[in-house]
């Protein structure tokens, strides 16, 4: 799902304000019509920063995305020719795990808890604390509280008071973290229709200018929820990584041993090629 380094209205806001009755002879009725109307009026207002959207987004899909996910992915590496398969399975919000093929050589990454933890051969390598932003925007948002999200995208670099419009591969999408023409701030794209993660853009952490892209393409419906079967890393434009998902299942019964990162155990539910 991830690099690792060796239709409902779209304007929803969801602020409270209060009702003011001037009129004294208001009716009961009257007062629950301007109510209802407020409140409707309300939800149609678009987002006017990062924070409303992402409280938008966490109450389009509240209650019905799904909370288990497996997938065999290809990941293909253009720049190299190589091609691998990867076996992955996710426990949304937070965590997910990712077995390299052949599954016996005991080569897995586990994320949970905000951690990265790496198995080579089955033992434990290196681990190192880590917020993974693809989980956290395209999986944790729509099952975790806005505020959860809003926080870790904040710890991330991400400017939330920043949101403008755009275009995104012919539809309209919101843009939080960076203005219009900065093509190098970290930055994340939201379709406007779906309220789903598409885009983000990040300068390279290392300091050395680079800028890093990552694409959410091909979205397909999953139950009551979305999964993006096309995803794209991109460095300075050029494409260094790509996964393509197949057999792709929602709400399938995982242990929780699964992300145990106290030791390493082959994934039951894969059927290996």
């Amino acid at each position: 799902m991830f690099a690792v380094e060796e239709t409902d209205h779209p304007f929803r806001t969801y602020r409270q304000h209060p009702v003011t009755v001037t009129n004294d002879h208001t009716t009961p009725g009257g007062i629950v019509l301007l109510i209802a109307f407020t409140a409707s009026t309300l939800l149609m207002l678009p987002p006017t920063n990062g924070e409303q959207l992402i409280q938008a987004m966490q109450q389009r899909y509240a209650g019905k995305w799904y909370k288990t996910l497996t997938f065999v992915q290809t990941t293909s590496f253009p720049q190299t020719g190589k091609v691998e398969t990867w076996y992955e399975a996710a426990k949304i919000p937070g965590a997910l795990r990712i077995d390299v093929a052949p599954i016996d050589s005991g080569r897995t990454i586990l994320f949970r808890n905000d951690s990265i933890y790496q198995f080579k051969g089955g033992k434990l390598a290196g681990s190192k604390s880590f917020v993974h932003p693809l989980m956290v925007l395209g999986f944790d948002v729509y099952t975790q509280p806005a505020d959860a999200t809003i926080g870790k995208l904040k710890d991330l670099g991400f400017d939330l008071s920043k949101l403008r419009t755009d275009t995104w591969q012919g539809r309209p999408v919101y843009v939080v973290g960076a203005a219009q023409g900065d093509s190098t701030t970290a930055q994340f794209w939201i379709d406007q229709e779906r309220l789903l993660f598409v885009r983000m853009i990040e300068p390279a952490p290392d300091g050395s200018g680079a800028t890093f892209e990552t694409q959410f393409n091909k979205y397909q419906p999953l139950g009551k929820g979305w999964i993006s079967v096309e995803v794209i890393f991109n460095v300075n434009g050029k494409t260094m990584q790509r996964e393509d998902y197949a057999e792709v299942k929602g709400d399938v019964p995982l242990p929780d041993q699964l992300w145990d990162p106290s030791g390493w155990q082959r994934p039951a539910w894969v059927k290996e090629r």
